[in-house]
């Protein structure tokens, strides 16, 4: 180990007194010059002494926190090097072989390691962009998700008519509708390039669904009560993520996605089903669905586009984008059981849009808050020879509010919550998801 020049901020600044305290005469000039010169010399000594100083005590503290499994980020402990980094800091200016860095969060012993810190910098920020939209720097990602949404719908029924636009005569029943269902999602992004990105997306659902029908046997205040599951693959879908224009001043990085959805899974048309009761006249007068469906059944097509700014520690994100159907035939669109008649179906298009604020808190954890809404147009049905038909009350709009937080778990992995709530009838009552992304 090299020996330590005992040099002092008040010895060098007693030094630079002496040598400038006074005019020097023209027969000095060349002594002058000489103390200059062995002051800059001693200046630049000891610079490189503090340098080593710190790496020492850096490497120091890297073997104790790994003997002691202790992980975090390594900063200067001893009174000493830090009074001689703040006087190094705040004197004079070196030469650039000689400067010495200045610290706000600790040194790091080796390069890789001040590598890893920079990364760890951004990582609150990357796991925010990797849900909004995609990060294009992770070449290979697997993530799983596991999502519960929970329903709860009431409907008046009328089974009679009006007497004198006043009386009504007949039943009045109350049908309830409660489900529950458990989505588990596998995904895979792949970076192709740096402005492009492959994501696949196979669902698998498991569904619940009580019904629940008022004027049983005939009787308003009797209820009827069934209960169907459902379990199965969902619709796979496909997707591309390319990134337009990166952020760069008060412009934010956008991100074109487009994708297709197949229907894999299974079809809510066609359905076997059945009867829980009948009336007097052979009429229908409750009737489920065996088996609950876990796809659209038809082919979709989407494109949106997304926008991520940084305006640290808050991290703004928007969207809107739009999703077409296309029609599909069956060959049962009629929801009576005791009849089959084949035909087509044309889903409404759907406009979804959204916007929200990301805080991120430090290198690992953030706190995120969006609207998010999706409003659906009509569905319509052509039964085989006919003409299309628009489907009263096939229309939606599903809003929500959302509140998610990301915790980096570990270099590789990342564990996102996140719970919405409804603000209309046709979003869900509420949904949690957690979503574990890890990168390859």
């Amino acid at each position: 180990m090299h020996t330590l020049m005992r040099i002092t901020p008040l010895a060098l600044a007693a030094l630079a007194g002496t040598a400038f305290a006074a005019p020097p005469a023209a027969d000095d000039g060349a002594d002058v010059q000489a103390l200059a010169n062995q002051l800059e010399q001693l200046k630049s000594n000891y610079a490189q002494e503090v340098r080593r100083l710190r790496e020492l005590d850096m490497q120091v503290q890297a073997m104790q926190a790994r003997l002691s499994g202790k992980v975090g980020s390594m900063a200067l402990s001893t009174a000493t090097a830090t009074a001689t980094a703040t006087a190094v800091e705040r004197g004079s200016t070196l030469q650039s072989g000689a400067a010495v860095p200045p610290s706000s969060e600790g040194y790091a012993s080796t390069a890789a390691e001040a590598q890893q810190a920079k990364q760890e910098s951004r990582r609150s920020v990357d796991d925010v962009k990797q849900q909004q939209s995609a990060l294009f720097s992770r070449r290979f990602t697997v993530e799983n998700s596991l999502t519960y949404a929970r329903y709860d719908r009431k409907q008046l029924t009328l089974n009679g008519f009006l007497a004198l636009d006043a009386i009504f005569l007949g039943n009045i029943a109350i049908e309830n509708v409660e489900s529950d269902s458990l989505t588990y999602n596998l995904a895979a992004r792949w970076g192709v390039s740096p402005n492009l990105t492959l994501n696949l997306d196979v669902p698998y659902l498991a569904r619940r669904t009580v019904y629940q029908k008022g004027g049983a046997g005939g009787a308003a205040a009797a209820i009827a009560q069934e209960e169907t599951n459902g379990n199965g693959l969902g619709d796979i879908g496909l997707s591309a993520n390319y990134r337009l224009f990166g952020e760069r001043g008060w412009r934010p990085e956008a991100v074109l996605t487009a994708g297709v959805t197949a229907p894999t899974g299974r079809a809510p048309y066609g359905l076997d089903w059945k009867v829980i009761e009948r009336d007097d006249d052979d009429y229908i007068r409750f009737a489920v669905p065996r088996e609950q469906p876990t796809g659209n059944g038809v082919w979709q097509a989407n494109v949106g586009l997304s926008m991520v700014k940084t305006a640290d520690p808050a991290i703004l994100f928007a969207n809107l984008g739009y999703v077409h159907s296309f029609p599909r035939g069956f060959s049962d669109i009629d929801s009576n059981p005791d009849t089959i008649n084949p035909g087509d179906v044309k889903l409404g298009g759907s406009v979804y849009f959204g916007a929200g604020v990301a805080f991120a808190f430090n290198e690992r954890t953030s706190l995120s808050l969006s609207f998010s809404d999706r409003i659906s147009a009509r569905a319509s049905t052509r039964f085989q020879g006919g003409k299309w038909m628009k489907v009263i009350g096939s229309d939606g709009n599903a809003a929500s509010l959302n509140l998610g937080v990301t915790y980096a778990l570990n270099q590789h992995t990342t564990l996102v919550t996140l719970l919405g709530i409804g603000l209309t009838p046709d979003a869900p009552d509420f949904t949690l998801a957690f979503k574990i992304p890890y990168m390859l």
